[in-house]
């Protein structure tokens, strides 16, 4: 079995649905099905029936990425991409038989599919992710936009419709960037200035800005951008174009890809979800029958202090798996590492803050200039400022252990910049394991405190930054460091200062995951 990329997630009469791409056969990609399944609290779910099969010629080699939109008569309208008999791609229509269905569990293809080919200038392998519709300015159409390119410029084209059958192609592009390649997964949505609730997919206006994220085929990341929209002349500018979508931030960097948000309008809230991909060999999936998970969901607004970031934070729901906890408060001096009392260290949410001396930050020499997590050498390398935080997924001996830390880098002009990173160098003994360094640098406002939250989960660590203004996915398969072997660390392997560390752990439980007893 192997599970995919979110598709379509919506609320719907007290339950939160979830598709996903989905091979019942194998392991590894193909027959690519619509699973889904259902939950009151985005933490226990229920499997249900498949929604979607590929069983139409124009869906026959796969029912990919769609969206839902659910109009203001409460009709939920889901568009996605079929492959055809002939390998083209194609956006098809779908929608629920019964609508008092709670549980959305019988789906109907429209008899006019496909209800979109590519245009002409676009490839017939390069046209496919329908996003959430939004309304046109005069409220009485919807507008979708989908992802292609021209040569290697990504480019995400929008489309008018009145009864999401028939289509009008707008002029120009909603955006492009040169040298991105195909842009895939296209998301685009509003986010208030101003207020910390989420947006309906259609508001614009004052206080509002619009987010546009790509995820990019070349490279397989997820990239954002911050901007403009001007839905007049169909035009969407982003605020820095040194930061623009392909070339500038992600949601997350480490692994996670094709990912989804939809606003829940049940608690006004934007929720993003990622997929997670293995890191290990396909034969070893193949083994346990399994590949790939979804991401912990998690709420997205601006970033109100910055001005120039989303946060992502994972959803409150996730606190009711906490169990016990342990807090701590620890000096660290250079090249320190200490132990946390907590045992069983398999499946935890980790809060912990560092406060580094800033006199010693301020004595320091032009230090680390163009430090870069990724061709770093990871934790064990040492530099006057860093690095600094905490080991998760440890033994006992530190023969395996994934570091999620800081560093600081000094300048000459005696400006400071911050690094974030997550380091799998050593995070297993395993063979046939891809291990890296993933990390960016992070904007540390005056008067905040150096903080990770880390959500471990046996393979899995979802690491935030400042409050979420950035992300790191890592997936490690340790071979020591498992249920009561594993350990957590304190670490300040830096050579010139000291660090504070204010830490709370908990134990948590595990989500109930099964059949939904029809």
């Amino acid at each position: 079995m192997i599970w995919c990329n979110t598709t379509g997630p919506l609320f719907h009469k007290g339950w939160y649905h979830l598709f996903y791409q989905y091979n019942q056969e194998s392991a590894v990609w193909g027959n690519i099905t619509w699973g889904h399944a259902v939950s009151k609290d985005l933490i226990h779910w229920f499997h249900l029936p498949y929604a979607m099969v590929p069983d139409q010629w124009y869906d026959v080699n796969g029912v990919w990425t769609g969206s839902a939109t659910i109009l203001p008569d409460g009709q939920i309208i889901m568009l996605y991409t079929g492959d055809t008999t002939d390998a083209v791609q194609v956006q098809c229509l779908a929608y629920p038989a019964n609508l008092s269905d709670p549980l959305l569990i019988d789906w109907v293809k429209s008899p006019s599919n496909p209800v979109l080919f590519p245009p002409p200038g676009i490839g017939s392998k390069d046209f496919r992710d329908p996003t959430t519709a939004w309304l046109s300015p005069g409220g009485d159409k919807w507008r979708i936009t989908i992802g292609s390119k021209v040569n290697k410029t990504g480019i995400s084209m929008v489309y008018e419709t009145s009864d999401f059958i028939k289509y009008d192609l707008l002029d120009g592009y909603l955006h492009q960037v040169a040298g991105t390649g195909m842009w895939e997964c296209i998301d685009f949505y509003p986010v208030s200035l101003t207020d910390s609730n989420g947006l309906d997919t259609s508001v614009n206006g004052a206080g509002v800005k619009h987010v546009m994220k790509a995820s990019m085929d070349d490279d397989r990341h997820d990239y954002y951008a911050i901007g403009t929209y001007d839905p007049i002349g169909n035009k969407w500018t982003p605020d820095n174009p040194e930061l623009d979508v392909g070339i500038g931030l992600r949601y997350d960097y480490g692994i996670f890809y094709a990912s989804k948000t939809f606003y829940d309008h049940d608690k006004q809230r934007r929720i993003l979800w990622g997929w997670i991909s293995e890191s290990d060999a396909e034969g070893l999936d193949l083994i346990k029958g399994w590949a790939c998970v979804q991401s912990i969901p998690r709420t997205v607004v601006y970033d109100q202090k910055t001005g120039t970031d989303l946060l992502q934070w994972p959803v409150e729901e996730l606190e009711s798996l906490r169990g016990d906890s342990v807090e701590a408060d620890v000096k660290l001096g250079p090249g320190s590492i200490v132990p946390v009392a907590i045992d069983s260290a398999s499946q935890l949410d980790v809060e912990v803050s560092f406060e580094l001396d800033q006199g010693a930050v301020e004595a320091a020499p032009e230090a680390g200039a163009g430090y870069d997590c990724t061709t770093s050498g990871g934790a064990a390398n040492r530099g006057v400022l860093g690095p600094f935080g905490i080991l998760v997924l440890a033994d006992d001996n530190l023969t395996e252990s994934t570091p999620i830390y800081f560093y600081v880098a000094k300048g000459p002009n005696g400006k400071t910049e911050s690094h974030f990173c997550a380091d799998e160098l050593r995070s297993s003994q395993a063979p046939d394991v891809v291990k890296t360094v993933y990390g960016s640098s992070v904007p540390v406002v005056d008067g905040e405190k150096f903080t990770i939250r880390s959500l471990v989960d046996h393979s899995i660590v979802e690491s935030f930054a400042q409050g979420g203004r950035r992300v790191i996915t890592s997936r490690v398969y340790p071979t020591k460091a498992i249920n009561g072997a594993a350990r957590v660390f304190l670490f300040n392997n830096a050579t010139g200062a000291s660090v504070t560390a204010s830490l709370k752990i908990w134990k948590m439980g595990s989500a109930d995951i099964r059949q939904f007893p029809l």
